[in-house]
């Protein structure tokens, strides 16, 4: 069995980028970033290739790491927005220099072939 390097195993890159680096989170942060305070409803709508159920365990796992706060009212129907927290948006800029340089580069990466899943 191969040996596991302790350093390798609390790297940062490993340990944080893993929270939010995947396609749904990223958007999701975008989205907030760009309209402000949300309802689940909003980032639903634009969001349309997303499921409900996969919309609302990301935004719990953006909650638990911090990057999200989840405000509910005691109303009925049930209300509940979602905004960045200040630790979100402290993110915001190394996201939009990301969403840059995917937007220069798109060709050179995908060939003009957007990836459908």
């Amino acid at each position: 069995m191969k040996e596991i390097n302790a350093e390798y195993l609390t790297c940062p890159i490993r340990n944080v980028i893993d929270r939010f680096g995947d396609k749904w989170s990223l958007l999701i942060l975008y989205h907030l970033h760009k309209g402000g305070t949300l309802r689940f409803g909003e980032i639903f709508h634009e969001m349309t290739d997303i499921s409900e159920k996969m919309l609302s365990t990301k935004l719990k796992d953006l909650e638990r790491d911090h990057l999200v706060h989840r405000k509910s009212y005691p109303v009925i129907p049930p209300k509940v927005e979602y905004s960045l927290t200040p630790l979100g948006e402290s993110l915001m800029p190394h996201i939009d220099s990301l969403i840059g340089w995917a937007t220069e580069h798109f060709q050179d990466v995908t060939g003009g072939k957007v990836l459908v899943k």
